[in-house]
C-alpha cells in the first residue's frame, strides 16, 4: 500500500503533466523549461528519503531491508527485463577490494579490482571503503562476476574502463564511471591462466562486445572518451537500468554498424534512467535488434534522444521527454542513414510517453502490439510516476547498518 505521501505525490505529477503541455503553447519556452526543471528537481528533493514503495520494481525487491548489507547477493533477484536472468556472482563468495592501487594489467596484486574480475569462480564484488580506481588498461572482465559499489563511493575513472567482451552473467550495480579514456596496445589479462596484447579501445564506460545476460544498474556515468555504455557485436539480454547519465556526447550505441547482422536478435532493456544535464544524442542510438525504453526520464538533449539505422524496433513506452528550448531540437527521435521511403518501414511506436515542451516522436512502421513481442520486456508504468520512479537514479549513498 502507497504510503498518503507518495500518493499526494502521483496525484500531483498526474496533473502537473497537462499543465506543461498547454503551457508550451501559451508562455515564454525558456520559461517553461526552467518551470518545468525547477519543479522536477523540488520533486527530487521532497522524494528523496524514499528508498522503497516508490513503483520502482527494481528497488522495491531490495531497498526495504535494512539489513541489506548481509543479504547483498539478494539484488541478483530483483533484475528486469532482458538482463533480469543475469545472476552474476550470486552463487559465489564476496570478494573483498581492498587495494585502490597496484593496477597491473598483467600480474594483478590479491586485494585489487582486477584480480577479482580475472577469476574463474563466480564472484560477489565489494569493496572495503572509498575509493577511487584508476585502471592503466581495460578491466577484461570473466564471467559469473557482481561488482556491488553498495556501502562506499567508487569511482573508476581517469583510465580505460570496463570491458565484457565474451563473457556471460555480468552485473555492475552503484559505480561512479566518468573520464574514462582509451587504453590498449599492451598486454592485459583476462583469466588466471591467459592474457593477451590488446589493440586501441574505445574510452567507453562499460563496453559489452558480445557479451549475454548483463544487467548495468544504479551507476553514474559521465563524460568518457566514446561511449558510456556501449554493446556491440552479438551482445543480447542486457538490462540498462537506474542510471543517472550526464556530460555526454554520444551516450549508448547498441549495434555495432548497419553491415553487421550478428545483431539484428540484441534485446536491450532501458528502463528507470535520467538522462539529464550536458547529453546531446544516442540515448540510445539503436541498430538491427529489439530495444524496450521504458519510464525512462529525458531531461536533456541537444541534437536528439533516440536513434537508429538498420531497421531496429524500437518500443517507447511511459517516458517523459523534456525537449530543449532549441527550436530545431524538439524531435524526440532521428531516423538515421535511409530515405524516408525506406525508414518509413521500421517499426518504432511511442505509447504513453509525456512530451513536455514541444516534443515529439517520430513513429514509423506498424503500430500493432504483435509487432513489438520481441521488443517487450517488462509493463510499464504511467508517465506521470516517472518522477519517483527515478529519482533515486544514479549511485547510492547507501550507509551500512542502515536502509539503502
Amino acid at each position: 500500500m502507497a504510503s498518503p505521501s507518495l500518493l499526494s505525490l502521483i496525484f500531483f505529477f498526474s496533473l502537473l503533466a497537462p499543465t506543461f503541455i498547454s503551457s508550451s503553447s501559451l508562455q515564454d519556452p525558456e520559461s517553461v523549461v526552467q518551470e518545468v526543471h525547477s519543479r522536477i528537481n523540488a520533486t527530487r528533493r521532497n522524494l528523496g528519503y524514499l528508498s522503497c514503495g516508490t513503483g520502482n520494481p527494481i528497488d522495491d525487491c531490495w531497498r526495504c531491508d535494512p539489513d541489506w548489507e548481509n543479504n547483498r547477493q539478494r539484488l541478483a533477484d530483483c533484475g528486469i527485463g532482458f538482463g533480469k536472468n543475469a545472476v552474476g556472482g550470486r552463487d559465489g563468495k564476496i570478494y573483498v577490494v581492498t587495494d585502490s592501487g597496484n593496477d597491473n594489467p598483467v600480474n594483478p596484486k590479491p586485494g585489487t579490482l582486477r584480480h577479482a574480475v580475472i577469476q574463474d569462480e563466480p564472484l560477489w564484488i565489494i569493496f572495503q571503503r572509498d575509493m577511487t580506481i584508476q585502471l592503466k588498461e581495460e578491466l577484461i572482465m570473466n564471467s559469473f562476476k557482481t561488482l556491488d559499489g553498495r556501502g562506499a563511493s567508487v569511482h573508476i575513472a581517469g583510465g580505460p574502463c570496463i570491458t565484457i567482451q565474451y563473457v556471460t552473467n555480468i552485473i555492475i550495480h552503484g559505480l561512479h564511471i566518468h573520464d574514462c579514456k582509451q587504453g590498449g596496445n599492451a598486454m592485459v589479462r583476462d583469466s588466471p591462466r591467459h592474457f593477451g596484447f590488446r589493440t586501441i579501445s574505445d574510452g567507453d564506460g562499460v563496453s559489452i562486445f558480445g557479451g549475454t545476460h548483463v544487467w548495468v544498474d544504479h551507476c553514474s556515468l559521465s563524460n568518457c572518451n566514446d561511449g558510456l555504455i556501449d554493446a556491440i557485436h552479438g551482445s543480447s539480454a542486457i538490462t540498462i537500468s537506474n542510471n543517472y547519465l550526464t556530460h555526454h556526447d554520444k551516450v549508448m550505441l547498441l549495434g555495432h554498424s548497419d553491415s553487421y547482422t550478428q545483431d539484428k536478435n540484441m534485446q536491450v532493456t532501458i528502463a528507470f534512467n535520467h538522462f539529464g544535464e550536458g547529453l546531446v544524442q544516442r540515448m540510445p542510438r539503436c541498430r538491427h535488434g529489439y530495444f524496450h525504453v521504458v519510464n525512462n526520464d529525458y531531461t536533456h538533449w541537444e541534437m536528439y534522444a533516440i536513434g537508429g539505422s538498420a531497421a531496429p524496433t524500437i518500443n517507447s513506452q511511459g517516458n517523459r521527454f523534456l525537449a530543449p528550448d532549441t527550436r530545431f531540437s524538439k524531435e524526440v527521435t532521428k531516423h538515421e542513414d535511409a530515405p524516408e521511403s525506406e525508414w518509413k518501414n521500421w517499426n518504432w511506436r511511442s505509447e504513453g510517453d509525456l512530451m513536455l515542451n514541444g516534443a515529439y516522436f517520430t513513429a514509423s512502421g506498424a503500430g500493432a502490439s504483435s509487432s513489438y513481442a520481441r521488443a517487450s520486456s517488462l509493463g510499464a508504468r504511467p508517465s506521470s510516476l516517472v518522477g519517483p520512479i527515478t529519482t533515486a537514479a544514479g549511485a547510492l549513498n547507501c550507509k551500512k547498518g542502515s536502509r539503502c
